[in-house]
């Protein structure tokens, strides 16, 4: 019979492995990220159907994830601290795909503005959105990887900035929308770009919030505030 540290060995061996194919799923989502911000700034539709379809790869590790998830529970029966590190590991991929997703969904729309007459200034501020997104989640990985409580819990704050960059990009597509009727149609697309973008930050923050959970047994004590006001916005009836 296999005594206790050679199960506990085989454990964090397995556990090493579905981390890699984490940090491996991560790096895809932060590249597809930023590809999508560079096809959308450039109109460079190649890199936009390039996006969409390495998305693929992405889908394919989160399959790869939750089947080695599943294996390590079923062989090695691990216990509640163990379990909860596992477990993780799922809602983290699921996480990181949907990121994914909204990276593709960005490519698609690429082909769509090309056609359309550019709108000035907003490339390069979806392009400074989408990048601190990107440094978040990188940062998001590494506390993971390390169990660093102090950076989950600053990445998870940093959101609120992504949450008023949206916000200003909103103000913005309105007043496009509101100076010529002929920009309404790029202005919405551009402003659902903004918001998968945002919705990226949520993401971010769930993962750092899984780390929190690992290292203090808790998930946090209160919702971070969201900073979104364009939902209950008293000027969206005037548009």
């Amino acid at each position: 019979m296999m005594d206790q540290g050679h199960i506990a060995s085989a454990f964090d061996r397995d556990l090493d492995a579905v981390q890699a194919l984490i940090m491996k799923m991560g790096g895809l989502v932060e590249t597809a990220i930023s590809d999508a911000a560079r096809a959308l700034e450039m109109r460079d539709t190649e890199l936009g159907e390039q996006v969409r379809q390495n998305d693929k790869l992405i889908d394919e590790l989160e399959e790869q994830v939750a089947s080695e998830v599943a294996r390590v529970i079923a062989m090695r029966s691990p216990a509640a601290g163990d379990l909860r590190t596992v477990l993780s590991v799922l809602k983290i991929s699921g996480n990181l795909e949907r990121m994914g997703d909204y990276a593709k969904n960005l490519g698609k729309r690429t082909a769509v503005l090309s056609e359309m007459p550019a709108i000035t200034g907003t490339g390069g501020a979806l392009r400074r959105m989408t990048q601190l997104v990107n440094l978040m989640l990188k940062d998001a990985l590494d506390a993971y990887i390390q169990r660093d409580l102090e950076l989950a819990i600053n990445v998870r704050q940093r959101d609120a900035d992504v949450d008023q960059m949206y916000n200003a990009l909103f103000r913005e597509f309105l007043t496009h929308m509101m100076e010529d009727p002929r920009n309404i149609t790029a202005c919405m697309h551009l402003h659902f770009i903004a918001k998968n973008v945002e919705r990226m930050g949520d993401h971010v923050t769930s993962i750092c919030e899984q780390v929190i959970y690992l290292v203090t047994g808790e998930m946090p004590d209160e919702d971070r505030t969201k900073t979104d006001r364009t939902s209950t916005d008293s000027t969206l009836g005037k548009v």
